[in-house]
């Protein structure tokens, strides 16, 4: 199993790295190439006998079949035909293979279906799909399909994050249903298709991708799932049954949605007007005091540079803490001026940085002051007084949990 978001952040993990059998997930691979090389539009897919008749999931595709490259993509992702990708990687090879020569690949095989899915194993190298083989377009993997492939949890996520930033594909895949229309011996026909994913329709937020099984790879999904503009991917590799796989995505799903949290970085019991050379006159938070180095006692307010800056954190990674590094000081202080970064950071990592600035002006004293304050300094040298003002951290990091007034769920 293994949970990502569209950002790369991992949120769970197990068996990651397995390689297994993946079943017609191996069709995203197939749906990405294509897109790749061929147009959604103007690319042409023609269905042959071998396609037509090779079984197992289909999109009732018949010999001769004609349809652009969109409509035969709703026929491989929607109910999973193996005869669309058959059909996709005869049709689109030979383009592919010359595609590539042009880029000086002179390992393309000579065959159109093998130069397919040469293309795939190429993309999946370039993905960085580390544990991936891929031996056909469809992921049959018994009697004359039986050959050496393999995937992974964290390579099917990797895949999937690629082809869904594709609007053609993202939006095939989070149908429900449809009906697609091929040229049929000079007629057009039309095929009704039902999607195998259960989950788009009725589970909130739900935007595909794929299920696979195979006896081999077993009950297999990975999905997608978006909400508040954020896409986690789910995959869940041999499962125990076809309600299972969905499930076990769902629950995962869930738990972190459930624990995803907008973390507002300013935390602060005092506040002050703050007006900027602009003219604009607002109130924030007073994230710190600082020393001013040309004075002995004296501070002067200031905040982030973004008051209302917030960042999203996993609430299991655990609490935040906060670094506050200051600038020495010693001119006069200008409302707005950087004065410092305060960096945030969980589970040891830095998640946010952001500037300090001063939200108040602060003169620097004059000749006749700075004499009197040398002076003085002088004396506390003596006595081993302190001769400048301590910057002060006014600002806090409450506890993830336990503190509702100040943190939102972005669920």
């Amino acid at each position: 199993m293994y949970v990502v978001d569209d950002q790369g952040q991992v949120y769970f993990e197990r068996g990651a790295d397995t390689q297994t059998h993946i079943a017609s997930i191996t069709k995203v691979m197939t749906a990405l190439v294509a897109l790749e090389y061929g147009d959604p539009q103007s690319t042409t897919i023609t269905v042959s006998q071998t396609a037509a008749t090779i079984g197992e999931s289909s999109a009732m595709l018949q010999t001769g079949d004609s349809m652009n490259l969109e409509t035969a993509l709703k026929a491989l992702m929607i109910p999973s035909g193996n005869d669309a990708a058959q059909a996709i990687a005869e049709s689109m090879g030979d383009s592919i293979k010359q595609q590539l020569q042009e880029q000086g690949d002179t390992n393309v095989p000579e065959s159109a279906y093998d130069a397919f899915v040469y293309a795939m194993n190429k993309k999946a190298q370039e993905l960085g799909m580390t544990n991936s083989l891929f031996a056909n377009p469809h992921g049959l993997d018994i009697d004359q399909h039986d050959a050496e492939m393999y995937c992974s949890a964290r390579d099917v996520a990797t895949m999937v994050s690629a082809v869904m930033k594709n609007e053609t594909f993202r939006s095939i895949v989070s149908m429900d249903g449809a009906t697609i229309q091929v040229t049929r011996n000079g007629a057009t026909a039309d095929i009704p298709l039902e999607s195998t994913d259960v989950l788009i329709g009725t589970y909130e937020g739900a935007c595909g991708v794929k299920t696979g099984y195979t006896e081999k790879a077993g009950q297999c999904f990975a999905g997608a799932v978006e909400r508040d503009g954020k896409t986690l991917y789910a995959v869940v590799l041999n499962s125990n049954s076809e309600q299972q796989r969905f499930t076990d995505a769902t629950t995962l799903d869930d738990w972190v949605f459930n624990n995803v949290i907008d973390y507002a970085l300013a935390h602060s019991p005092e506040t002050t007007s703050m007006t900027t050379s602009d003219g604009q006159t607002s109130e924030v938070p007073v994230v710190a005091h600082v020393s001013h180095s040309g004075w002995i006692d004296k501070t002067f307010k200031a905040t982030l540079s973004d008051p209302e800056m917030s960042v999203e954190v996993f609430a299991l990674e655990g609490n935040v803490s906060q670094e506050f590094e200051f600038d020495t000081i010693s001119g006069d202080v200008s409302v707005g001026q950087k004065v410092g970064t305060a960096k945030f950071y969980q589970h040891n990592e830095e998640i946010a940085s952001c500037d300090i600035v001063a939200a108040e002006s602060c003169s620097a004293p004059n000749f006749i002051e700075g004499i009197g304050i040398w002076w003085d300094r002088l004396m506390r040298g003596f006595s081993g007084e302190q001769t400048s003002a301590e910057s002060v951290v006014i600002n806090t990091t409450p506890l993830i949990y336990g503190s509702n007034a100040t943190l939102n769920q972005t669920t």
